[in-house]
């Protein structure tokens, strides 16, 4: 069949994104595979795909899809981009709109210069609800893996991460620790890894390893739940800057709130392909 799609980025994390509520859509791994492949696919790091809404509370289905064919529940950059592909394909007229994915809800707002905020849930610390195996809950977790023992906080937005607090990002063992790490056994859904260098209370510098794609230069889950562990731990102010490979994000988030983030989305092209 050929597969309408367009081809969209956020902070250089790049997307497919596709139209289920125009036309129902299911993909098997092996075609989210080969769309992702950058040689003899399309070439992304999640394809999403927009659905009909679940129930009345929700305006649209999220999907998303890593390049390797696992589904996930969060994709905080994709999210910002399902937003202005609804825009753009007129499948909706509101400035603001809520999906539903596997695992939560988000509220999207449509800003000025094609960025976009998006509300999410409130974080998840419970170890079984991010879903993390360890006899109790704390801010701070050893884990022993294949690079050692490794400390960190763990949190769920959406999605499970592990984040590192590191002295200098740009120096910090993402592939080798990412590798060993994003498939512990104690995370038995698997878990992203991020790498996060505090510049001040206010400002904070990230690395993130993603299960089932690798480090990729933006992860909008990975700076929510950076900005949330360092301010658990007392390190940083309600609202941050974070600033990643591909560009910069605004977080904002206090104890028992919901996380807010703002970033750009922005549309690549669009096309066919027989899958």
């Amino acid at each position: 069949m050929k597969l309408p799609f367009a081809k969209m980025q956020a902070l250089g994390n790049d997307f497919v994104v596709l139209d289920g509520v125009s036309t129902p859509l299911t993909l098997t791994a092996a075609q989210c595979r080969k769309l992702g492949d950058r040689r003899f696919g399309v070439g992304c790091d999640q394809i999403l795909v927009v659905d009909p809404a679940p129930d009345a509370q929700a305006d649209f289905g999220y999907r998303i899809f890593n390049c390797d064919g696992s589904e996930v529940g969060q994709c905080g950059n994709g999210a910002r981009c399902l937003a202005r592909f609804v825009e753009r394909q007129g499948l909706s007229t509101a400035r603001a709109i809520q999906v539903a994915t596997r695992t939560t809800r988000m509220n999207l707002e449509l800003l000025e210069q094609d960025w976009v905020r998006a509300e999410l849930s409130r974080p998840e610390f419970q170890p079984a609800r991010i879903p993390l195996d360890v006899p109790a809950q704390a801010e701070r977790y050893t884990l022993d893996s294949p690079v050692g023992m490794v400390s960190g906080g763990a949190v769920s937005v959406g999605n499970p991460h592990f984040v590192i607090e590191v002295d200098d990002v740009a120096r910090a063992p993402v592939q080798q620790w990412g590798e060993a790490l994003t498939r512990h056994a104690a995370f038995p859904e698997g878990v992203n890894v991020g790498f996060v260098e505090r510049v001040a209370a206010d400002h904070l510098r990230l690395r993130v390893f993603e299960r089932g794609v690798g480090e990729t230069p933006a992860c909008g889950s990975g700076a929510c739940a950076a900005a949330v562990i360092q301010r658990v731990w007392g390190h940083t102010e309600a609202r941050v800057r974070v600033d990643l490979p591909g560009g910069q994000l605004r977080i904002a988030w206090d104890e028992g709130q919901n996380v807010f983030m703002e970033g750009p989305a922005t549309w690549v092209f669009e096309g066919e392909i027989e899958l």
